[in-house]
């Protein structure tokens, strides 16, 4: 594809998403960002599943990325990043952000809408104590499997977000 056939795209976080993955990975399916996506950063940054088929397709069109087709068996599409690709990611890499994130979670949803918290803060705590289990677990293999010190900050916030909500979650089941 020659620069001036490329499709003019926006990037956008989900792009990021599937750009960084592919990186690290070298060549990925969209099942293997499906695998990467529950592995890591679908812990903290929701994605549905359809955008991780639809996005490197977007991604292709505007140069982003590669695609080769496996020529047997499931011809299975095989991205990888371009030039511009790389550039594009390591540009966004680069650049702070003063963005937060977004907070979309349905217990405080209902808790904020007038369900009633002793029914529900119970059932939060257990949740969010589970997540913390698996967040936890989750650090345990990355320090025996030497992950880069960025990877570790990553989920440390993430611990610490979910021991909050524990906190927070802890206090309503008794009572406040």
């Amino acid at each position: 594809m020659s620069p001036s056939d490329r499709k003019v795209i926006n990037l956008t976080p989900t792009s990021y998403i599937v750009l960084g993955l592919v990186s690290l990975a070298g060549k990925a399916t969209p099942y293997d960002l499906k695998q990467m996506v529950a592995a890591s950063v679908g812990n903290f940054f929701g994605i549905p599943h359809s955008q991780l088929y639809s996005e490197p397709e977007r991604l292709t069109a505007g140069g982003y990325l590669d695609e080769k087709r496996e020529t047997d068996g499931r011809r299975r599409k095989l991205y990888s990043l371009t030039a511009r690709g790389r550039e594009a990611l390591a540009d966004w890499i680069k650049t702070p952000t003063d963005e937060l994130y977004e907070l979309r979670d349905p217990g405080l949803l209902k808790l904020g809408f007038g369900t009633d918290p002793k029914k529900l803060a119970p059932v939060q705590l257990e949740a969010h104590r589970r997540k913390l289990a698996e967040l936890e677990a989750i650090r345990t293999q990355m320090k025996m499997n030497d992950a880069p010190d960025h990877q570790l900050l990553v989920i440390e916030a993430g611990i610490g977000h979910e021991r909050e909500y524990v906190r927070f979650w802890s206090k309503l089941v008794k009572g406040r």
